[in-house]
């Protein structure tokens, strides 16, 4: 990992962002891309703090720009998502070892779900920052369950349980489904940049994913993501000056 280089933290969702922002007394907004970073300190490491924006093409455009505009070294996303794995309940912790796009089809050229021209579906996140995310997890909720293995993104938002399943069945071992997390692993990969996501599962991507979001991350999912983030900054190891 690049240790001297800023972290860039990234949030899903407003509320998320602003509770990161609380956290940080010297933070500095930066417009780029029509999106503000906010360059600050947190547990002793430069940090950089953007929202994501939604969608793989938001997305991508965030992350492309912490990589050449500022220079990231790592870059860890929070946010919420929708559970599909077998036990993986509302209210847990997913913290992602790879990321799929389960709506990319370029078939028959390309088989379903890979992406053209890199011979692969499954985009790893990196090994030892997912590691200390999911210790991370662990240390700041012991009352939540944390689950780790592979994330599904979208152009849409699942939210029938008929969508649900056809997702399960076909891609079994999915633990949850949201809209950002593989695009970011795509670019930080052509970029060589560290890359970790977790998310706190707000509903199960069923008929009944229509509760109130922003009730879930103002007592549920931003403490979760504030907390999260804080033990991971904690146990990571300062830069030397």
């Amino acid at each position: 990992m690049h240790a001297a280089a800023p972290i860039a933290i990234v949030a899903a969702m407003h509320e998320e962002l602003a509770a990161l922002l609380e956290c940080m007394p010297d933070e500095r907004r930066v417009t780029v891309a029509g999106r503000d970073f906010w360059q600050g300190h947190l547990q002793g490491h430069e940090v950089i703090a953007v929202l994501a924006r939604i969608g793989k093409v938001a997305a991508a455009t965030t992350a492309t720009v912490l990589a050449e505009r500022f220079r990231v070294g790592r870059v860890v996303f929070t946010g919420v998502a929708g559970g599909l794995g077998p036990g993986v309940r509302v209210g847990d912790v997913v913290v992602a070892e790879a990321f799929l796009q389960h709506d990319m089809d370029a078939s028959p050229i390309f088989p379903r779900h890979e992406v053209p021209l890199y011979a692969r579906s499954r985009f790893p996140a990196d090994a030892e920052l997912a590691a200390a995310l999911r210790e991370a997890a662990r240390t700041a909720l012991p009352q939540a369950r944390v689950h780790h293995g592979l994330v599904i993104s979208g152009d849409r938002f699942v939210s029938t349980t008929a969508e649900a399943r056809a997702l399960q069945a076909e891609l079994p071992d999915a633990l949850a489904v949201e809209m950002e997390g593989a695009a970011f692993a795509q670019v930080c990969h052509d970029f060589d940049l560290p890359f970790a996501a977790v998310r706190t599962i707000s509903d199960r991507a069923d008929d009944a994913a229509h509760g109130d979001f922003l009730e879930f991350i103002r007592t549920v999912a931003s403490p979760y993501s504030a907390a999260i983030v804080d033990a991971l900054l904690s146990a990571l190891p300062k830069p030397q000056r």
